[in-house]
């Protein structure tokens, strides 16, 4: 049964482990935020209300982390609904026709302590493309419910044209309404998955 289990797991194309631990991102202990600059002088902030992740990681060792995640396009939120509301629209992110935004990691290096680079794959507005973020782990902690929780922060920058986000207004000033660079900030809180008990 052992070899068996081995084998599947090697054959489903991630490296073993016998002791990563799977677990589940916790969206109201979490957050997915962003910034942007508006008319080159301030930024607008924003973030998404729904989301989810798993995470795949033995406590000690940065290097074996794996996330995926989703977050839904629709629930964008930065505090006003005519902004909201382009934002979604197909002048941004198309959310009628891209419904989620994706993040996968493809791999953890320059670790040193709790910090590294997490390399991963984005994809927006229907767009994959390669980026980094600075990576740190905050460290794990049981919870009053018994619940074993794990904790990262992560932060990170987009060009929103390499995602096909390219609208614009020029300003008579000079310069343009809306910056081009993003700013990405994951405030991740995950809870243990519970083991699957056998059915009788």
């Amino acid at each position: 049964m052992i070899k068996k289990a081995i084998a599947v797991f090697v054959l489903s194309g991630f490296p073993f482990s016998a002791y990563a631990t799977t677990y589940n991102v916790d969206p109201a202990h979490s957050s997915i935020e962003f910034a942007v600059k508006h008319l080159v002088i301030t930024k607008v902030k924003g973030k998404f209300d729904k989301f989810n992740g798993k995470i795949e990681f033995e406590p000690g060792k940065l290097d074996t982390l794996k996330v995926t995640a989703t977050a839904e396009t629709a629930s964008i939120n930065t505090g006003v609904k005519k902004r909201d509301d382009h934002l979604r629209s197909p002048d941004f992110l198309d959310a009628g026709k891209f419904k989620t935004l994706a993040f996968v990691s493809k791999g953890v290096r320059d670790v040193n302590g709790n910090t590294a680079k997490l390399d991963s794959e984005m994809t927006i507005h229907g767009v994959s493309k390669p980026v980094t973020l600075d990576l740190e782990y905050a460290g794990a902690a049981t919870d009053p419910w018994g619940n074993k929780v794990v904790s990262f922060s992560a932060k990170g920058k987009i060009d929103r044209k390499e995602f096909g986000l390219t609208w614009n207004k020029a300003l008579e000033s000079g310069g343009v309404l809306v910056g081009e660079d993003v700013e990405l900030a994951f405030e991740i809180e995950a809870q243990e998955q519970a083991a699957k008990k056998a059915k009788k």
